[in-house]
């Protein structure tokens, strides 16, 4: 369902209750179709938007103003989406080091460019060439999760649960995949929103400014999971992928989830 732009941006978002209205927003027509989906708004001031959606047979209108606070936030993680890996940088060199410290703790590391890194699921010598697909981020991402759920990660980086397949996904590259698939869920780089999942993690985002990292975390963990369900190998991957997505957004939509932490699948985590 996509929300009728008149007047500038409507943004979809989860309803709190069927008679909900914001008295910010002035419906010109009462809703009377079932295919209606947005009234005309009076615009109050910049960063105010609004959507009506049908929520169990009931129309409900919820306006929101983004604040100064989620204003930067979004312009950070943007900011973050846009930065490219670059093996020049020292920043960036430290960060790789970071992450095989975190991966492999007390292994010394040779070179920034060994057959080392081909352990943890890198295609080549170099990790810098696997970067291209999502950039700096990806490597912040794989960073945050080995350091905040060593666990989990370590289970997922030694394929120990379950019956694994012979030819399984290579973890890092995998980790790299999840995060550009993540940014086109949330429609990131759009400059007028259009889709309703990315309305309700802008409020997540709001609250945790390590939203779209966490969220990464549940989604490599919901990715190894359905990859077991089926049995899948390597060939099966973007497929697999394709589903995590789904699940992702399902939960996301979900009415009772207000944060991260309050997905389902967050429960995989440890």
């Amino acid at each position: 369902m996509s929300p009728e732009r008149i007047q500038g941006s409507c943004v979809a978002i989860r309803a709190l209750t069927p008679s909900s209205t914001c008295p910010k927003c002035i419906q010109s027509n009462s809703v009377s179709s079932d295919d209606a989906t947005c009234g005309k708004p009076v615009w109050m001031g910049k960063g105010i938007t609004c959507v009506c959606f049908k929520p169990k047979g009931s129309y409900a209108r919820i306006c929101i103003h983004l604040t100064p606070l989620q204003e930067e936030r979004l312009r950070r993680l943007r900011h973050r989406t846009k930065v490219y890996f670059d093996a020049s940088r020292p920043d960036h060199q430290e960060a790789l080091r970071a992450l095989w410290s975190a991966t492999y703790p007390g292994q010394q590391l040779q070179s920034l460019i060994s057959d080392q890194w081909k352990e943890m699921g890198w295609q080549g010598r170099d990790p810098s060439t696997d970067f291209r697909g999502a950039g700096f981020i990806s490597l912040e991402n794989l960073l945050f999760f080995a350091k905040t759920f060593s666990t989990s990660f370590q289970s997922l980086l030694k394929k120990q649960a379950g019956k694994r397949a012979v030819w399984e996904y290579p973890f890092a590259v995998a980790g790299v995949n999840i995060t550009f698939m993540i940014i086109q869920m949330l429609d990131l780089d759009a400059t007028k929103p259009r889709k309703f999942v990315r309305a309700v993690f802008l409020q997540m985002l709001s609250e945790n400014e390590w939203a779209f990292d966490l969220l990464y975390c549940v989604a490599f963990m919901i990715m190894d999971k359905l990859w077991l369900e089926k049995n899948a190998t390597y060939m099966e991957f973007n497929e697999i992928l394709k589903s995590a997505r789904s699940l992702l957004e399902k939960e996301l939509l979900m009415e009772d989830v207000l944060r991260i932490e309050d997905m389902p699948s967050y429960s995989l985590l440890c």
